[in-house]
């Protein structure tokens, strides 16, 4: 999916939003909507300038889009910050939006929504239908899940294209797409 094809930023909860790299990166998406927080998943913290914008907070996520990587160990830092920074808005990206930074923003639908995982998924799913985030983080959000409700609403299940969460089996055409997306990534 190309960013010409769908919106390239979205918003979840008021003063919530969740972009790609491009996006996050222009003065008139940051300023039409007092953006005050980013928090950068893309892992290019060092290569990445922002435009100036007076009081603009970066938080570094420095987490590779990879099953293996930790990137439950920000869930709560990035929680936290997005729900003290309420007064303004919150624009969370990695680089094309689909991975890391929606998984951070089940994250906080969770913690501070208390949203179940099946819910978070299904209402960014619904603003943003092309995220995919990776098994790993979808192990590491289930994991998160049991420690806050002492449950799991999402589980693994072994299909023809790979361990799949079942979030995304409810639809051929997206665990197809799911499959396929991750198949490419791991091969290079």
């Amino acid at each position: 999916v190309t960013s010409s094809q769908h919106e390239t930023i979205q918003e979840f909860d008021s003063g919530l939003f969740l972009s790609d790299l491009d996006s996050a990166l222009k003065l008139s998406v940051l300023s039409s909507r007092n953006v005050s927080l980013v928090v950068n998943a893309s892992g290019l913290e060092d290569s990445v300038s922002y435009p100036e914008l007076e009081g603009l907070q970066v938080l570094h996520v420095p987490v590779q889009d990879q099953p293996h990587a930790p990137l439950s160990q920000y869930f709560d830092l990035v929680a936290e910050g997005i729900h003290q920074n309420r007064t303004g808005s919150t624009l969370v990206h990695c680089t094309a939006g689909r991975s890391r930074s929606p998984a951070l923003v089940l994250a906080y639908l969770m913690r501070f929504e208390g949203l179940n995982l099946r819910r978070a998924h299904e209402l960014v799913l619904e603003q943003r239908p092309f995220i995919r985030p990776n098994a790993g983080f979808w192990r590491q959000l289930m994991d998160y899940e049991r420690s806050l409700f002492g449950c799991s609403s999402v589980r693994m299940s072994r299909t023809s294209g790979g361990v799949l969460p079942e979030a995304l089996q409810e639809s051929d055409d997206a665990a197809a797409a799911y499959s396929d997306f991750y198949t490419l990534i791991s091969h290079n």
